[in-house]
């Protein structure tokens, strides 16, 4: 195995396969997920307030509740969407594995 320039002497080069690199960032988004979704909840706090002043009119509370309730309803829907990737990545590489004896 030939070295890089920029690699020490005796390092080894790592290669992960298409689907283990895929599954990994996808368990890398999965854990992000929380902060974005607190991230996405505290967005109200920057609205204007009703007493605010001259810099814009209130957000109405309706509309802070459809903010939040659309959050969360995306957040569950992205949690969702990662777990059922996730079983399904499982279920092929159980498969593949089982296959090739």
């Amino acid at each position: 195995m030939s070295e890089g320039a920029g690699e020490p002497p005796g390092a080894k080069v790592v290669f992960l396969e298409r689907q283990s690199y895929r599954r990994r960032r996808l368990m890398d988004a999965a854990r992000l997920l929380p902060l974005l979704g607190a991230g996405l909840f505290l967005v109200p706090l920057l609205w204007p307030e009703a007493e605010g002043g001259p810099e814009g009119e209130a957000v109405t509370m309706s509309s802070a509740f459809l903010y939040v309730f659309g959050c969360w309803a995306a957040l569950i829907a992205a949690a969702a969407v990662f777990g059922l990737s996730a079983r399904h990545w499982g279920r092929s590489e159980g498969m593949g594995g089982q296959g090739r004896d």
